[in-house]
Protein backbone atom coordinates (compact mmCIF):
# COMPACT_ATOMS: atom_id res chain seq x y z
CA UNK A 1 0.00 0.00 0.00
CA UNK A 2 1.07 3.42 -1.05
CA UNK A 3 1.79 6.28 1.96
CA UNK A 4 -0.61 9.10 3.08
CA UNK A 5 1.56 10.60 1.19
CA UNK A 6 0.97 8.99 -2.22
CA UNK A 7 4.55 7.58 -2.06
CA UNK A 8 4.77 3.72 -3.34
CA UNK A 9 6.73 2.39 -0.05
CA UNK A 10 6.71 -1.67 -0.70
CA UNK A 11 10.35 -2.66 -1.60
CA UNK A 12 11.12 -2.71 -4.72
CA UNK A 13 12.48 -5.69 -6.53
CA UNK A 14 13.97 -7.31 -10.04
CA UNK A 15 13.72 -10.79 -10.90
CA UNK A 16 15.92 -12.94 -12.62
CA UNK A 17 13.99 -16.11 -13.86
CA UNK A 18 13.84 -19.03 -16.11
CA UNK A 19 9.82 -19.64 -16.73
CA UNK A 20 9.92 -22.59 -16.10
CA UNK A 21 6.37 -23.60 -14.23
CA UNK A 22 7.21 -23.09 -10.83
CA UNK A 23 9.14 -19.99 -11.73
CA UNK A 24 5.76 -19.03 -13.49
CA UNK A 25 3.97 -19.66 -9.73
CA UNK A 26 6.75 -17.06 -7.84
CA UNK A 27 6.28 -15.00 -10.47
CA UNK A 28 2.47 -14.89 -10.40
CA UNK A 29 2.76 -15.06 -6.16
CA UNK A 30 4.83 -11.67 -6.31
CA UNK A 31 2.37 -9.95 -8.59
CA UNK A 32 -0.76 -10.97 -6.72
CA UNK A 33 0.95 -10.68 -3.29
CA UNK A 34 0.92 -6.65 -2.94
CA UNK A 35 3.66 -7.17 -0.47
CA UNK A 36 6.81 -6.04 -3.31
CA UNK A 37 6.77 -3.78 -6.44
CA UNK A 38 8.46 -5.40 -9.40
CA UNK A 39 10.47 -3.10 -10.92
CA UNK A 40 11.49 -5.26 -13.98
CA UNK A 41 12.10 -8.81 -14.73
CA UNK A 42 14.87 -10.41 -16.96
CA UNK A 43 15.44 -14.01 -18.39
CA UNK A 44 18.56 -16.63 -18.36
CA UNK A 45 19.52 -19.41 -20.05
CA UNK A 46 17.95 -22.32 -17.71
CA UNK A 47 15.01 -24.46 -18.25
CA UNK A 48 14.74 -23.22 -21.87
CA UNK A 49 17.10 -20.66 -23.55
CA UNK A 50 16.94 -16.71 -22.15
CA UNK A 51 14.45 -16.01 -25.39
CA UNK A 52 11.84 -18.01 -24.44
CA UNK A 53 12.25 -17.28 -21.08
CA UNK A 54 11.63 -13.84 -21.55
CA UNK A 55 8.99 -14.60 -23.90
CA UNK A 56 7.09 -16.97 -20.79
CA UNK A 57 8.00 -13.81 -18.48
CA UNK A 58 5.60 -11.40 -20.62
CA UNK A 59 3.22 -13.90 -21.34
CA UNK A 60 2.98 -14.28 -17.54
CA UNK A 61 2.64 -10.26 -16.44
CA UNK A 62 0.22 -9.79 -19.20
CA UNK A 63 -1.89 -12.87 -17.68
CA UNK A 64 -2.07 -10.86 -13.96
CA UNK A 65 -2.33 -7.46 -15.84
CA UNK A 66 1.55 -5.73 -15.71
CA UNK A 67 2.47 -6.04 -18.88
CA UNK A 68 4.16 -2.21 -17.77
CA UNK A 69 6.94 -4.16 -16.58
CA UNK A 70 10.31 -4.03 -18.28
CA UNK A 71 11.45 -7.36 -19.44
CA UNK A 72 14.47 -8.29 -20.64
CA UNK A 73 16.68 -10.98 -22.66
CA UNK A 74 19.36 -12.13 -20.44
CA UNK A 75 22.50 -14.23 -20.90
CA UNK A 76 21.72 -17.45 -23.14
CA UNK A 77 25.11 -18.90 -21.96
CA UNK A 78 26.62 -19.73 -18.97
CA UNK A 79 30.14 -17.96 -18.70
CA UNK A 80 32.59 -20.45 -19.84
CA UNK A 81 30.47 -20.27 -23.05
CA UNK A 82 29.81 -23.73 -23.25
CA UNK A 83 26.64 -24.45 -24.71
CA UNK A 84 23.74 -25.81 -21.96
CA UNK A 85 21.74 -28.53 -22.13
CA UNK A 86 18.09 -27.69 -21.32
CA UNK A 87 17.99 -30.63 -19.30
CA UNK A 88 14.24 -28.19 -17.59
CA UNK A 89 12.98 -28.89 -20.70
CA UNK A 90 12.41 -32.52 -19.38
CA UNK A 91 10.38 -31.48 -16.86
CA UNK A 92 8.79 -28.54 -17.71
CA UNK A 93 8.44 -28.64 -22.00
CA UNK A 94 9.86 -27.61 -24.76
CA UNK A 95 8.78 -23.93 -24.91
CA UNK A 96 9.24 -24.39 -20.72
CA UNK A 97 5.10 -24.39 -19.88
CA UNK A 98 4.14 -28.03 -20.66
CA UNK A 99 3.43 -27.00 -24.17
CA UNK A 100 0.95 -24.80 -23.71
CA UNK A 101 2.70 -21.27 -23.21
CA UNK A 102 0.61 -20.17 -25.92
CA UNK A 103 0.19 -16.89 -28.07
CA UNK A 104 3.04 -14.61 -27.98
CA UNK A 105 2.41 -11.19 -25.65
CA UNK A 106 1.29 -8.21 -26.71
CA UNK A 107 4.74 -6.71 -25.57
CA UNK A 108 8.39 -7.10 -26.70
CA UNK A 109 11.30 -7.57 -24.49
CA UNK A 110 13.22 -4.07 -23.95
CA UNK A 111 16.89 -3.82 -25.68
CA UNK A 112 19.15 -3.63 -22.80
CA UNK A 113 19.95 -7.08 -21.74
CA UNK A 114 19.57 -8.25 -18.13
CA UNK A 115 22.54 -7.27 -16.79
CA UNK A 116 22.60 -4.15 -18.08
CA UNK A 117 18.52 -3.33 -16.98
CA UNK A 118 19.65 -4.49 -13.82
CA UNK A 119 23.10 -2.27 -13.32
CA UNK A 120 20.94 0.86 -14.18
CA UNK A 121 18.27 -0.39 -11.77
CA UNK A 122 20.64 -0.34 -8.83
CA UNK A 123 21.94 3.18 -10.26
CA UNK A 124 18.17 4.66 -10.29
CA UNK A 125 17.54 3.23 -6.94
CA UNK A 126 20.59 2.62 -4.70
CA UNK A 127 20.25 0.92 -1.55
CA UNK A 128 16.60 0.00 -2.31
CA UNK A 129 16.52 -3.01 -5.09
CA UNK A 130 16.07 -6.76 -3.98
CA UNK A 131 17.24 -9.22 -6.33
CA UNK A 132 15.13 -12.48 -6.58
CA UNK A 133 17.45 -14.78 -8.61
CA UNK A 134 15.70 -18.06 -9.49
CA UNK A 135 17.85 -19.15 -12.07
CA UNK A 136 21.59 -19.28 -13.11
CA UNK A 137 23.69 -16.13 -11.46
CA UNK A 138 24.66 -15.33 -14.71
CA UNK A 139 22.93 -11.86 -15.39
CA UNK A 140 24.80 -11.20 -11.71
CA UNK A 141 27.92 -11.89 -12.37
CA UNK A 142 27.80 -10.31 -15.42
CA UNK A 143 26.59 -7.17 -13.75
CA UNK A 144 29.23 -6.86 -11.01
CA UNK A 145 31.58 -6.79 -14.00
CA UNK A 146 29.69 -3.90 -15.22
CA UNK A 147 29.29 -2.09 -11.67
CA UNK A 148 31.76 -3.47 -9.41
CA UNK A 149 30.02 -1.28 -6.37
CA UNK A 150 26.88 -3.12 -6.82
CA UNK A 151 27.07 -5.17 -3.38
CA UNK A 152 26.71 -1.59 -1.95
CA UNK A 153 24.09 -0.37 -4.35
CA UNK A 154 21.04 -3.37 -4.00
CA UNK A 155 19.07 -3.68 -0.73
CA UNK A 156 19.52 -7.50 -0.55
CA UNK A 157 19.78 -10.29 -3.23
CA UNK A 158 17.54 -13.77 -2.57
CA UNK A 159 19.04 -16.54 -4.87
CA UNK A 160 17.37 -19.84 -4.79
CA UNK A 161 19.86 -22.12 -5.74
CA UNK A 162 22.13 -24.78 -4.64
CA UNK A 163 22.06 -27.98 -1.99
CA UNK A 164 23.46 -28.51 1.37
CA UNK A 165 22.44 -31.87 2.56
CA UNK A 166 19.78 -33.12 -0.10
CA UNK A 167 21.20 -34.74 -3.03
CA UNK A 168 21.40 -32.59 -6.43
CA UNK A 169 18.54 -32.66 -9.18
CA UNK A 170 21.34 -32.53 -11.94
CA UNK A 171 23.82 -34.43 -10.86
CA UNK A 172 24.26 -36.31 -7.11
CA UNK A 173 25.59 -33.21 -5.59
CA UNK A 174 25.05 -30.42 -8.12
CA UNK A 175 21.36 -28.14 -7.78
CA UNK A 176 19.68 -26.89 -11.51
CA UNK A 177 21.11 -23.08 -10.78
CA UNK A 178 24.28 -23.62 -10.13
CA UNK A 179 25.29 -26.34 -12.32
CA UNK A 180 24.19 -24.10 -14.77
CA UNK A 181 26.69 -21.65 -14.46
CA UNK A 182 28.84 -23.10 -11.71
CA UNK A 183 31.36 -19.82 -12.18
CA UNK A 184 29.06 -17.46 -12.07
CA UNK A 185 27.45 -18.80 -8.69
CA UNK A 186 31.23 -18.85 -7.27
CA UNK A 187 31.82 -15.46 -8.41
CA UNK A 188 28.22 -13.97 -6.55
CA UNK A 189 29.21 -15.98 -3.56
CA UNK A 190 32.48 -14.64 -3.14
CA UNK A 191 31.51 -10.62 -3.86
CA UNK A 192 30.53 -9.48 -0.56
CA UNK A 193 26.69 -9.23 -1.62
CA UNK A 194 23.93 -8.74 1.10
CA UNK A 195 23.16 -12.33 0.08
CA UNK A 196 20.13 -14.94 1.10
CA UNK A 197 20.38 -18.46 -0.22
CA UNK A 198 17.57 -20.55 -0.31
CA UNK A 199 18.95 -24.25 -0.81
CA UNK A 200 16.98 -27.17 -2.86
CA UNK A 201 17.18 -28.51 1.01
CA UNK A 202 14.97 -25.63 2.06
CA UNK A 203 12.35 -25.83 -0.44
CA UNK A 204 11.41 -29.18 0.62
CA UNK A 205 7.72 -28.98 2.00
CA UNK A 206 6.56 -26.75 -1.54
CA UNK A 207 4.61 -29.50 -2.80
CA UNK A 208 1.59 -28.71 -4.60
CA UNK A 209 -0.29 -32.32 -3.69
CA UNK A 210 -3.46 -34.20 -4.92
CA UNK A 211 -6.11 -31.91 -3.23
CA UNK A 212 -3.93 -28.63 -4.22
CA UNK A 213 -3.94 -29.99 -7.91
CA UNK A 214 -7.89 -30.76 -7.88
CA UNK A 215 -9.00 -27.20 -6.64
CA UNK A 216 -7.12 -25.67 -9.58
CA UNK A 217 -8.44 -28.27 -12.35
CA UNK A 218 -12.19 -27.66 -10.53
CA UNK A 219 -12.05 -23.42 -10.25
CA UNK A 220 -13.84 -21.70 -12.62
CA UNK A 221 -11.15 -19.00 -12.29
CA UNK A 222 -9.64 -18.36 -15.80
CA UNK A 223 -5.97 -17.96 -13.71
CA UNK A 224 -6.61 -21.35 -12.43
CA UNK A 225 -7.48 -22.32 -15.69
CA UNK A 226 -4.96 -21.31 -17.11
CA UNK A 227 -2.30 -22.02 -14.64
CA UNK A 228 -3.52 -25.59 -14.72
CA UNK A 229 -2.79 -26.06 -18.76
CA UNK A 230 0.97 -25.41 -17.73
CA UNK A 231 1.21 -28.49 -15.49
CA UNK A 232 0.33 -31.44 -17.43
CA UNK A 233 4.04 -33.01 -18.21
CA UNK A 234 5.35 -31.02 -14.65
CA UNK A 235 2.87 -33.16 -12.98
CA UNK A 236 3.41 -36.04 -14.56
CA UNK A 237 7.16 -36.08 -14.41
CA UNK A 238 7.50 -35.40 -10.37
CA UNK A 239 4.22 -37.93 -9.66
CA UNK A 240 6.81 -40.70 -11.15
CA UNK A 241 9.43 -39.84 -9.33
CA UNK A 242 7.58 -39.92 -5.57
CA UNK A 243 4.90 -42.64 -6.20
CA UNK A 244 2.67 -39.99 -5.49
CA UNK A 245 0.07 -37.29 -7.40
CA UNK A 246 2.17 -33.61 -7.32
CA UNK A 247 4.77 -31.93 -7.96
CA UNK A 248 7.50 -29.15 -6.51
CA UNK A 249 7.08 -25.76 -6.49
CA UNK A 250 11.00 -24.40 -5.38
CA UNK A 251 11.16 -21.03 -6.72
CA UNK A 252 7.50 -20.00 -5.12
CA UNK A 253 9.56 -20.51 -1.44
CA UNK A 254 11.95 -18.65 -2.66
CA UNK A 255 9.96 -15.75 -4.08
CA UNK A 256 7.81 -15.94 -0.42
CA UNK A 257 10.86 -15.02 1.35
CA UNK A 258 10.72 -11.25 0.48
CA UNK A 259 6.96 -11.51 0.67
CA UNK A 260 6.66 -13.20 4.24
CA UNK A 261 9.84 -13.31 5.47
CA UNK A 262 8.29 -15.11 8.68
CA UNK A 263 7.85 -18.20 6.97
CA UNK A 264 11.85 -18.84 7.58
CA UNK A 265 12.04 -20.97 10.36
CA UNK A 266 15.78 -21.59 10.55
CA UNK A 267 18.63 -19.63 8.67
CA UNK A 268 22.25 -19.53 9.20
CA UNK A 269 25.53 -17.58 8.37
CA UNK A 270 28.00 -19.37 6.27
CA UNK A 271 30.58 -19.51 3.74
CA UNK A 272 29.35 -20.89 0.70
CA UNK A 273 32.02 -21.94 -2.06
CA UNK A 274 31.48 -23.71 -5.52
CA UNK A 275 32.89 -26.77 -6.78
CA UNK A 276 34.38 -25.91 -10.63
CA UNK A 277 36.07 -29.40 -11.09
CA UNK A 278 35.45 -32.94 -11.94
CA UNK A 279 32.79 -35.53 -11.32
CA UNK A 280 31.13 -32.33 -8.01
CA UNK A 281 31.40 -29.57 -10.40
CA UNK A 282 28.17 -27.35 -9.46
CA UNK A 283 28.22 -28.39 -5.62
CA UNK A 284 27.77 -25.69 -2.78
CA UNK A 285 30.39 -26.51 0.26
CA UNK A 286 30.35 -25.54 3.26
CA UNK A 287 32.91 -26.01 6.16
CA UNK A 288 31.16 -26.58 9.40
CA UNK A 289 33.80 -29.00 10.79
CA UNK A 290 34.04 -27.44 14.46
CA UNK A 291 37.99 -26.89 13.98
CA UNK A 292 39.00 -26.72 9.94
CA UNK A 293 42.29 -27.40 9.13
CA UNK A 294 44.14 -28.83 6.06
CA UNK A 295 42.59 -28.42 2.26
CA UNK A 296 40.16 -25.33 3.71
CA UNK A 297 37.85 -23.43 1.27
CA UNK A 298 38.39 -20.10 0.16
CA UNK A 299 37.95 -17.94 2.80
CA UNK A 300 35.09 -14.93 1.90
CA UNK A 301 32.14 -12.95 3.35
CA UNK A 302 29.15 -15.32 4.89
CA UNK A 303 25.94 -15.20 3.60
CA UNK A 304 22.83 -15.92 5.21
CA UNK A 305 22.01 -20.28 3.93
CA UNK A 306 18.19 -20.64 4.72
CA UNK A 307 17.61 -24.10 6.27
CA UNK A 308 14.21 -24.54 7.08
CA UNK A 309 10.51 -23.01 5.73
CA UNK A 310 6.98 -23.28 6.76
CA UNK A 311 5.87 -24.04 3.50
CA UNK A 312 2.14 -24.34 4.47
CA UNK A 313 1.45 -20.88 4.55
CA UNK A 314 2.80 -19.73 1.05
CA UNK A 315 0.73 -22.96 -0.79
CA UNK A 316 -2.52 -22.19 0.71
CA UNK A 317 -1.97 -18.52 0.06
CA UNK A 318 -0.42 -19.49 -3.74
CA UNK A 319 -3.67 -21.63 -3.85
CA UNK A 320 -6.29 -18.74 -2.74
CA UNK A 321 -5.03 -16.75 -5.00
CA UNK A 322 -5.52 -18.45 -8.45
CA UNK A 323 -8.91 -19.73 -7.30
CA UNK A 324 -10.32 -16.62 -5.65
CA UNK A 325 -13.34 -14.92 -7.61
CA UNK A 326 -12.52 -12.79 -9.94
CA UNK A 327 -13.79 -9.64 -8.33
CA UNK A 328 -10.73 -10.42 -5.58
CA UNK A 329 -7.61 -11.49 -7.47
Amino acid sequence: MGSSSGIDRRPRVVVHTDPGVDDAFALIYLALHGGVTIEAVGSVHGNLGARGAAENALRILELVGMEDIPVAVGADLPLNREPPVYSGQIVHGTDGLGGNAGPAARTAPIRESAAEQLVQMVRKFPGELTVLELGPLTNLALALHLEPDLPSLVRDVVWLGGTIERFGNITPDAEANTHHDPEAAEIVLAAGLPLTVVPLDATRGAWADDAFLTALEESPNPLAHKVNSWLGQYVETYTKLSSKRGCELFDLLAASVLTDPGVVRLAEPHEVTVELLGHGRGRTMIDRRPLPFAHTLPGREPVTVIREIDAEPVMRRMLDMLTAPMSET
